[in-house]
């Protein structure tokens, strides 16, 4: 790969991530395996620099994240907005959903997510 994505240093922190998936995002990887949504071929775990995404798609440069408990204790917002940012500043860009999105109205994220890659496709 190249010295900003995947990098071999994270590949032991992707692959826990992956084996630890929690259950929200296990439904949003059910959903997006496969190119099910508009024939897009996202990735799970990808990691840019020092920082794992849940979902990637290349292709398109979008990122998928799933907030979970630990992205509403304190600091955490910053800490998410400053990740966010430098992931960013390399073309990327985020479509974020809470647990309780995914748990409440699942329909209406892979529709967000159908959008978004339609307008990325232009």
């Amino acid at each position: 790969m190249t010295d900003i994505y995947n990098k071999n240093s994270e590949k032991g922190k992707r692959r826990q991530l992956r084996q630890d998936i929690v259950k929200a995002e296990k439904i949003i990887w059910d959903k997006i395996r496969n190119k099910q949504i508009e024939n897009c071929k996202f990735r799970r775990q990808y990691s840019v620099d020092k920082f794992v995404i849940d979902f990637y798609s290349p292709i398109l440069k979008l990122a998928i994240e799933i907030d979970g408990e630990s992205h509403f204790m304190e600091g955490a917002a910053e800490y998410d907005r400053e990740r966010q940012t430098y992931i960013e500043s390399f073309g990327i860009k985020f479509v974020r959903f809470t647990n309780n999105d995914v748990y409440n109205n699942l329909d209406g994220v892979l529709e967000t997510i159908a959008l978004k890659v339609r307008e990325l496709r232009g």
